[in-house]
């Protein structure tokens, strides 16, 4: 009788350990662990060329599911992951942009940082473009960067302000480095009014659909490397 209520508390004991190992596990994983876990895997079946055009960042890429049939003259590789911010793209950059050893790599990225946190101020989100340009010049010298202006999506209208600083910053900075390129989709976004276009987002005004991303195709072309 007592070695079978041993036998009970050690088993629950050792239930509650599992649980909380597994909960300290879980709370220690990085955001968006899974989605770059999910890339890796998928590297592993089947590893992207050499020499494609990576596209890297947030949402606004990871959405747009069918870029390549925008591109179809190019190899594109979609790294784009849920709402990342460019702390997070820093943190997996030798996972899901070293690797590949691209031929350019077309960031969109930062639009989270402002959003998550109404303390990061513009230049914040700067710097930490510029660590991400940094690492990524690091390891290759000569690739190609490309970065699209953040969106004015309707839903983060009170962060227009700093958006349009953000831009100017990174903009000026890439405006004296050699093989960089700026892509303005800021200012295609709007109507001639001034007002920016409703219908190129979907309902939560935040994110695009196709006809924001023909918006987008046009503006990015002609700044991919043949």
């Amino acid at each position: 009788m007592k070695r079978k209520v041993f036998n009970k508390i050690y088993i629950n004991l050792l239930i509650i350990t599992c649980c909380s190992l597994y909960n300290y596990a879980v709370a220690q994983t990085p955001a968006f662990y899974d989605d770059i876990q999910a890339f890796k895997k998928q590297d592993s079946i089947s590893m992207p060329p050499k020499n494609a055009i990576l596209f890297v960042g947030s949402s606004s890429f990871t959405n747009w599911k069918d870029v390549q049939e925008y591109f179809p003259a190019y190899k594109i590789i979609n790294r784009g992951f849920g709402g990342s911010t460019l702390l997070d793209v820093i943190r997996y950059a030798n996972d899901i942009i070293i690797p590949y050893h691209p031929k350019q790599i077309v960031i969109y990225c930062g639009e989270n940082d402002l959003a998550y946190s109404d303390t990061v101020t513009a230049s914040q989100v700067y710097q930490r473009f510029l660590l991400l340009f940094n690492i990524i010049r690091k390891s290759n010298p000569t690739v190609p960067i490309a970065f699209v202006s953040l969106k004015p999506s309707p839903s983060r209208k009170h962060l227009w302000p700093k958006m349009v600083k953000v831009n100017q910053l990174i903009k000026n900075y890439l405006g004296a480095k050699k093989k960089t390129a700026f892509i303005d989709v800021y200012s295609k976004m709007f109507n001639k009014d001034g007002t920016v276009m409703q219908d190129i987002f979907i309902e939560d005004n935040l994110h695009m659909n196709a006809k924001g991303y023909h918006i987008w195709q046009k503006t990015i072309e002609p700044c991919l490397v043949k």
